[in-house]
């Protein structure tokens, strides 16, 4: 592996783990610049320490979004502009008012917090006799390091560290700490969330060294659930992660494992110590990794785990977490949240309570003291939710209900059932409802489940009575409905025969595009003998049709839809007809996995084969400019011009085919979403894909139509270029770098970032960033594809253009300022780049 490289986004991305935001405002009154707390000089009030290189500081602070009045000592960055805590001392303790409480050395040496003038202690250091004698007791201070360290040390002897905050860390990880494991103690030291956006005190999640000894990270629910592991360290990187890779190069980005008889721990350092960066396990249960960027705000590079619904209890009680929405949770049909402030934060752990209490057991209504009946109250009922995970936890199987409807009648007898689900065998929940998730489709773990909601939750609620005589009404008409469409569909049947004979075997048409079966497939594509290529999403195949009409044919992996679903997503995407998408000819649908899409056939096969692959000649810029153009109005065409907008969210230049006269045609548009949002598991798989996608993408965040534009920037980087951008200079030997074995290293460089600088240097002159292959054969005008590019890779969401406006820049009819150069990758160089291919 290189020494010395620079990192790609997917490296940077991967590299480092993040965390939540939770910005802090206090008011300072600033002393003389002094980093040095001792027993005659107490931190009280408003009063802050600042490190020597006037980095961290710490004092008292309340946060953002708190109990108004709950105070604590923390440390933050003394010199940014968004107050962010990195360490608090009395997590689950607050204070009432700084003012009279304060920050001091006891005698005994120990750094304490003491309550109001009663001197109560709230928090201390807890330093062990056996690490102090009697003499240095009375001179022992605290002294904060430039790395956010806060440590308590002898006067005579600042070095002799008696305590110090770096073993004690939080919810967040800097540079220069360690988690670690104390052999001799046993004890694992781990990095805790928040418990909410305003309460510092310990949460449900913690990342940690795995407590079965391994050389890797766990993320754990509540201390013992493992939800998401790095897999173990091989001296490089992590085998669950091999993007996390142990140099940064010319970064200077170093990560290190250590394993000694007395202790093991990973740590990480930046060479340049002007570098801000931090990791956080959040409230939300996911790990993310945050650098200060020169547009003053802090920068998400990367998140695990990125299925927000895998994080256990994310969503609390009767919460829950939409696959469709990253990181969104909602309360289940009939329910609100418990809390709805914390809910606006983000803090979705205290779930959701019933709008309206069950009735419960009123099935023949009661009877009075006086042996008289009581009115009959409207029953419970079902509410059905389907494609839901169904919950882990708290349920019952029930032996005796063989259908669904005595199902439901067991749960309505039990007066603690909440839930029921029926799949060949009955299962009730009596309990709260936890790890709910939806958009689960046709997952094992997935099916239909039934919510227990008070009669008056459902819409038009009506007495006992008058709904059987509306069921009486709705029965008589059900049966001429009945009569109605039986006679329709013999008349469509016959037809249909009649169309299958002229056919030659294929069925009749859904939409616009024809159904297929199988077997037909199978006998006009040779058995699926000549594969054409391969994707996230399948296998594709070559086939002829009777009269001699060239096909591709796609077969998918990784399926969700059910029968219906798949029908209608199918025939929505044959009525997108553009010059610039690939025609959609027909499909099959036949059982659980032969679900297969049928295509107009490309003769010069996929861009990346015209760019990167052993080709006769090479593509003109002329040609180049024409295939960048009709992908920018394919997109802009399904982003704005279909009913609902489609999003790629897989462009690359595998995914555009060129026709006979190399018209570009985007393909694979609209499988996103037939595959399901959480794709982004197989997407990874996938040789170098990951390096095409958004930040927003690989953080887990909600997916926009700017995710396909940021893609597409990258995709016109090496259309201009001619090579793959994490594959420039590989061929140029290093000699200060050492290489796997030999002592040398080839230099990568991340195309983006070099043209967005050469943008900047030498005022939109990048001629000299071309395809070798063209000999500088390019109209100064088109070059502005750089520009649109570099604009089109911008981290931030709304900067970034729509594809209608790309498309009118290389028209010619609009014009992009000079773009600045994308500060975050700045921060992803040096790593080496064929660990991403």
């Amino acid at each position: 592996m290189a020494g010395a490289a620079r990192a790609s986004p997917q490296l940077v991305y991967a590299a480092l783990m993040l965390a939540l935001v939770v910005p802090a405002h206090v008011s300072v009154l600033v002393r003389a610049q002094q980093d040095t707390l001792a027993a005659d000089r107490p931190l009280s009030g408003d009063a802050k320490l600042v490190s020597r290189g006037g980095k961290f500081a710490p004092g008292f602070f309340q946060p953002d979004g708190g109990v108004s009045g709950n105070s604590y000592i923390g440390i933050w960055y003394n010199n940014i502009a968004v107050r962010t805590p990195v360490w608090v001392a009395n997590r689950d303790r607050p204070v009432s008012d700084p003012a009279t409480s304060r920050l001091t050395i006891a005698p005994d040496g120990d750094l304490v917090l003491l309550d109001r003038p009663s001197g109560t202690p709230v928090w201390s250091t807890n330093a062990t006799a056996a690490n102090r004698n009697a003499a240095n007791n009375a001179t022992a201070v605290a002294v904060l390091h430039d790395t956010g360290n806060l440590v308590l040390a002898p006067a005579s002897n600042v070095s002799d560290v008696l305590w110090q905050s770096f073993d004690h860390i939080g919810d967040t990880w800097l540079p220069g700490a360690k988690l670690r494991r104390d052999k001799a103690a046993g004890v694992i030291q781990g990095m805790t969330s928040w418990r909410a956006r305003g309460d510092p005190a310990p949460g449900l999640y913690t990342l940690q060294l795995d407590p079965a000894g391994a050389p890797q990270y766990v993320l754990l629910w509540n201390g013992t659930r493992e939800y998401w592991l790095t897999g173990d360290w091989n001296g490089r990187f992590f085998t669950g992660a091999p993007e996390v890779a142990a140099s940064g190069g010319d970064s200077g980005y170093s990560f290190r494992f250590v394993d000694d008889p007395r202790e093991s721990y990973f740590t990480y350092d930046f060479a340049d110590n002007s570098t801000v960066y931090r990791f956080v396990t959040g409230v939300s249960g996911q790990v993310k990794g945050w650098f200060w960027e020169a547009f003053q705000r802090w920068n998400l590079v990367y998140a695990e785990a990125k299925a927000r619904c895998a994080v256990p209890r994310s969503g609390g009680a009767f919460g829950v977490c939409s696959q469709a929405v990253s990181g969104a949770c909602g309360c289940a049909r009939g329910f609100t949240p418990r809390d709805a402030a914390s809910w606006g934060l983000g803090d979705y752990t205290g779930g959701c309570v019933r709008n309206a209490e069950l009735q419960c057991a009123v099935n023949n209504g009661s009877t009075d003291a006086a042996g008289s009946k009581t009115k009959v109250m409207e029953m419970d009922r079902f509410f059905r939710m389907d494609g839901m995970r169904l919950p882990d936890d708290g349920h019952v199987n029930v032996t005796g209900a063989a259908s669904p409807g005595e199902c439901e009648r067991t749960c309505l007898g039990d007066c603690t059932c909440s839930a029921y689900a029926y799949n060949g065998s009955c299962v009730l929940w009596n309990s709260e409802l936890q790890n709910l998730a939806d958009g689960y489709g046709s997952q094992a773990d997935a099916g239909s489940l039934y919510f227990r909601l008070a009669a008056s939750e459902f819409s038009g609620a009506r007495s006992h009575k008058r709904r059987t005589i509306e069921i009486a009404i709705g029965g008589a008409l059900a049966v001429v409905c009945f009569l109605i469409i039986a006679s329709i569909l013999i008349v469509r049947t016959t037809m249909a025969r009649r169309k299958k004979i002229v056919q030659a075997g294929l069925t009749t048409a859904e939409g616009c595009v024809t159904s297929f079966k199988y077997r037909d497939l199978q006998s006009l594509t040779k058995n699926f003998s000549d594969k054409l290529g391969g994707g996230a999403f399948g296998s594709v195949f070559r086939g002829q049709l009777p009269d001699g009409t060239a096909i591709a044919v796609k077969k998918l992996e990784g399926l969700r839809q059910g029968e219906k679903q798949f029908r209608a997503e199918v025939s929505t995407l044959g009525t997108i007809q553009h010059v610039n998408l690939i025609h959609l000819l027909g499909f099959c649908s036949e059982g659980g996995d032969r679900k297969l899409l049928v295509y107009e056939y490309m003769p010069n096969g996929s861009l990346d084969r015209h760019l990167f692959g052993a080709t006769l000649y090479t593509l003109s810029w002329r040609a180049r400019h024409h295939i960048a153009l009709g992908v920018a109005k394919g997109l802009a065409y399904l982003h704005d011009k279909c009913r609902d907008c489609i999003m790629h969210c897989d462009l690359k230049p595998e995914n555009i085919l060129l026709d006979a006269d190399f018209a570009p045609k985007v393909a694979d548009f609209g499988l996103a979403k037939l595959v399901g949002r959480d794709f982004s598991r197989v997407l990874t798989t996938v040789r170098g894909t990951i390096v095409y996608h958004a930040p927003e993408w690989i953080s887990g965040e909600a997916i926009t139509a700017k995710g396909d534009v940021f893609s597409y920037g990258m995709m016109l980087f090496e259309i201009v270029s001619g090579r793959r951008n994490v594959e420039h200079g590989k061929s140029e030997p290093d000699s200060s770098s050492s290489g796997a074995g030999n002592g040398h290293a080839a230099t990568a460089t991340f195309f983006p970032l070099l043209a967005a600088r050469k943008l900047a240097e030498a005022e939109g002159d990048v001629k000299a960033l071309l395809d070798q292959e063209l000999g500088g054969d390019a109209d100064i005008e088109e070059v502005s594809m750089c520009k649109v590019a570099c604009w089109c890779i911008q981290h931030d969401v709304d900067a970034r253009p729509t594809m209608a406006e790309v498309v009118q820049a290389l028209e010619g009819h609009m014009d992009f300022e000079l773009p600045p150069v994308p500060r975050y990758m700045e921060a992803l160089t040096g790593q080496s780049m064929h660990q991403i291919q």
